[in-house]
């Protein structure tokens, strides 16, 4: 139980330690352009792609046209679009090329990512910078320095901060997005699924 309680707060942590490097401005560009846009697009990897999924649904409870990528219902991405890619690392191989190609055909690109200087952070309209342990950092050269200073990253494996704390990002920015666009719980609710 000790291990599971230090883990949460390691956890809490991140979060509370992440939104330091918030970006008012890059906030501001990436909500804007999410209303602006015809269709969003939402992509990640693995667990990343959990995160995304999540916002994709409170994207479509606002009203606005959400879909996730390689979902059989997802249509083509234009000009007047947007993709929002999630990778910690900023060069998972298929987040990437989703990235590129939507940007090829002129849509807007915003990351979540805790390297803007990767590929997905270049490739970038706008991102959000989401500080947080991830799966690139397992192997790094600092690993036994962390070990020996009691900082046991294993509280929070693989990429567990980064995807957790993207949620809880993602979902602050539905908060904001619903005062921009005028939008209650009671109008979310009404766009809710009844088919379960």
């Amino acid at each position: 139980m000790e291990i599971m309680k230090t883990s949460i707060r390691a956890i809490l942590d991140n979060i509370e330690n992440a939104q330091e490097f918030l970006d008012e401005q890059a906030i501001e560009d990436f909500e804007d352009i999410i209303i602006n846009s015809k269709n969003i697009f939402v992509t990640g990897a693995g667990r990343s792609g959990l995160a995304a999924k999540a916002f994709a649904m409170r994207l479509m409870h606002l009203g606005l046209s959400a879909y996730v990528v390689g979902e059989t219902i997802s249509p083509a991405i234009y000009e007047d679009d947007c993709i929002v890619a999630i990778s910690g690392s900023g060069e998972t191989n298929t987040i990437v090329s989703a990235a590129k190609i939507a940007k090829n055909r002129g849509s807007k690109v915003l990351a979540l990512t805790s390297y803007p200087e990767s590929t997905l952070g270049q490739l970038a309209d706008s991102f959000i910078l989401v500080k947080g342990r991830t799966k690139k950092e397992v192997d790094d050269e600092n690993y036994m320095k962390r070990q020996i200073h009691g900082n046991y990253t294993s509280l929070t494996p693989l990429g567990t901060a980064f995807e957790l704390t993207t949620l809880v990002f993602l979902d602050a920015i539905v908060s904001e997005l619903m005062e921009k666009m005028h939008q209650t719980e009671s109008d979310l609710k009404a766009r809710h699924t009844v088919l379960e």
